[in-house]
């Protein structure tokens, strides 16, 4: 008699084999599945249970048997610690952590910590940390931008067992309140412009017992009451005192809390994201399967670390050895940084990816005839020999595409997109102006980033990719809005998500945990997904983020939004609407330069509001 685990693995393992094969079982393989399985595909499908027949759960074809947990060729590698020693080991005199501040604010070129010198830092501030009497399991706030030492901090954490808790430096003082008090955080580390901020609720967050200020001089940390429970010293303090009194490590276990990311609680108080070491080695190790870097590849660190994006990034760049450079923490001083760097990876948003497109095609149109004739055809001949899957020629790199590479520093060689949908358009436009492979992945907080990624050598625009090796997903009917899993010709509905990246559950929030865990321990992303051929997702919609008008009529605005954020004049659009009223009403701000420049060529006068204002108010 077969077990159900024997008969499942039968019937997948009969989904797999030629169809010139013979089975020798009474499963027979799906036709819907089999559309999906040959040499060109990316996914397979598999059922979800034995007894319904239905051929529902995709899963990459590099691990369809089994969802990946561990690095395949380093499955020793169970934690952050675990992974950061290994890349000590193989990369210790290999560059690792560069910044262009200096220590007196100046800026200049690069300098760079090797993997064994951030090893010996991060060993100065876990034992610094534990002489403060902190034990494992204890949470850390990290409550600054990006900088080497957030990695170093987040690597002790890891080391000693403690609990990151990445507090974002754009939030209110309310915010920052709600997530220290909520996850009992006990020490915080921040940079001396937000000390202030910190100290005016200091009285307000008891369980923290040490502010550590990260870029200050000891002369001018202020000094706190003699009454007061918590110590405030300098983050170079903190390491001598670590280098005095070296205490061991205490490694945590894969099971173990290794971050709370909280969300930015836009639609109420933030909810704390429970993310074991278990949780994001799985999802590197998924994304390792597709995305291979090595030791002298340059990454520009400037995203937020307090998102699960950068952080899944950095956790990566470590496993390769890969060196990451720092900005100098000014969005306005990027292009610089990346002109001093030349980093070889770059990372954004669809929001950065959008005003470069923009920027560069308003300059194409300005350039004049010639020059928009020869961009035109030097963009419309490589874009057709990329999507037909051939090596483009150099010539219009080095005649018209070589400057915009230069934007970057001229060595990108890896491009790589997520947080939202980046559109066909531009996705096209950066494989062709930048020349390199662009990557455009899917994830959330709750999946320890990666859901799904494009693979290498699809040039097949407007996706989202194949599903990450370490999870499963499926899509469930959502009738209220017309996506069923049965829709022809592409399957469409809510994607959902199983698998070892999944979350653990909001932190002391179980009723919300419910709300998104199902019985099966499926994950209900509130996305909107469908199916294309060769078993590649792509995201057409937001379950929650729609309302219906006074005619009964559904809006989605994102779609809206992005739409109008197309237009060169737009910089950020907001659409509202409501059942009350019949039409909607949009919030739009401007782009002020696009703006001047045109009313310039127009030859129409540009004056500020404030002069507009001052001139009504004399007419009165």
């Amino acid at each position: 008699m077969e077990s159900t685990a024997q008969r499942r693995l039968k019937a997948i393992q009969g989904h797999l084999v030629p169809i010139t094969h013979v089975l020798d079982s009474h499963v027979q393989t799906s036709t819907t599945a089999s559309e999906f399985f040959h040499s060109q595909g990316y996914s397979v499908v598999l059922p979800e249970k034995l007894n319904t027949g239905k051929w529902n759960v995709y899963r990459s074809v590099r691990s369809p048997l089994k969802l990946i947990s561990r690095l395949p060729e380093h499955p020793e590698i169970g934690t952050l610690h675990d992974n950061f020693m290994h890349a000590i080991e193989a990369f210790k005199d290999y560059n690792y952590l560069g910044t262009r501040v200096r220590g007196d604010g100046t800026v200049g070129e690069y300098k760079w910590m090797t993997y064994g010198e951030a090893g010996t830092v991060r060993l100065a501030i876990g034992s610094g940390l534990r002489h403060h009497g902190l034990l494992e399991g204890a949470c850390i706030g990290l409550y600054f931008i990006n900088r080497p030492e957030w990695l170093i901090v987040d690597h002790a954490c890891s080391a000693y067992s403690y609990i990151s808790v990445p507090l974002y430096d754009t939030l209110g003082p309310d915010a920052v309140k709600y997530i220290v008090n909520h996850a009992d955080v006990q020490a915080i580390f921040c940079l001396p412009h937000t000390l202030n901020t910190l100290l005016s609720f200091l009285s307000e967050i008891p369980s923290v017992r040490l502010v550590v200020v990260v870029g200050g001089i000891d002369e001018h940390v202020p000094s706190l009451p003699s009454n007061s429970q918590v110590k405030l010293i300098s983050f170079a303090k903190l390491l001598s005192q670590g280098h005095s009194d070296l205490q061991p490590f205490c490694p945590p276990k894969p099971e173990d809390i290794a971050t709370i990311c909280y969300t930015s609680g836009t639609t109420g108080t933030p909810k704390g994201v429970i993310l074991t070491h278990g949780n994001l080695i799985a999802t590197i190790a998924g994304a390792s399967l597709t995305l291979k870097f090595c030791p002298s590849d340059i990454y520009i660190s400037y995203l937020p670390l307090a998102h699960i994006y950068e952080r899944a990034n950095q956790v990566l760049l470590a496993y390769y050895g890969g060196a990451v450079g720092f900005y100098q923490g000014d969005n306005l001083k990027l292009m610089d940084d990346l002109a001093a760097l030349r980093p070889t990876i770059f990372c954004s948003v669809p929001r950065l990816y959008n005003r470069i497109y923009s920027g560069i095609m308003n300059a194409v149109q300005t350039s004049g005839v010639l020059r928009k004739t020869l961009f035109n055809a030097a963009y419309n001949s490589k874009k057709q020999v990329i999507i037909s899957g051939r090596n483009p020629s150099p010539m219009w790199d080095r005649l018209v595409f070589s400057k915009i590479k230069g934007m970057l520093g001229g060595r990108v060689h890896f491009m790589g997109s997520g947080a939202s949908p980046l559109s066909p358009d531009v996705m096209d436009f950066l494989r062709v102006c930048f020349g390199c492979q662009v990557i455009e992945g899917y994830g959330m907080t709750e999946t320890s980033c990666l859901i799904s990624c494009m693979d290498k050598g699809d040039n097949l625009s407007g996706h989202v990719g194949s599903p990450n090796p370490a999870c499963e997903i499926k899509l469930v009917d959502v009738p209220e809005m017309n996506y069923t899993s049965e829709d022809q010709p592409y399957p469409r509905g809510e994607i959902c998500v199983r698998g070892p990246v999944l979350f653990q559950g909001y932190y002391k929030d179980e009723v919300q945990t419910k709300e998104v865990i199902d019985g099966d321990g499926w994950l209900h992303t509130g996305d909107i997904g469908l199916w294309l051929p060769g078993g590649r997702l792509k995201i057409i919609d937001r379950k929650k983020n729609i309302f219906k008008l006074a005619q009964g009529e559904y809006i989605a605005p994102e779609k809206i939004e992005n739409v109008y954020a197309k237009c060169k004049f737009v910089s950020q659009c907001f659409i509202y609407g409501d059942s009350l009223n019949s039409c909607l009403v949009a919030i739009v701000s401007v782009d002020p330069d696009v703006l001047k420049d045109w009313a310039t060529s127009e030859a129409i006068k540009v004056i500020s509001f404030l002069y507009y204002t001052l001139l009504k108010m004399l007419a009165l």
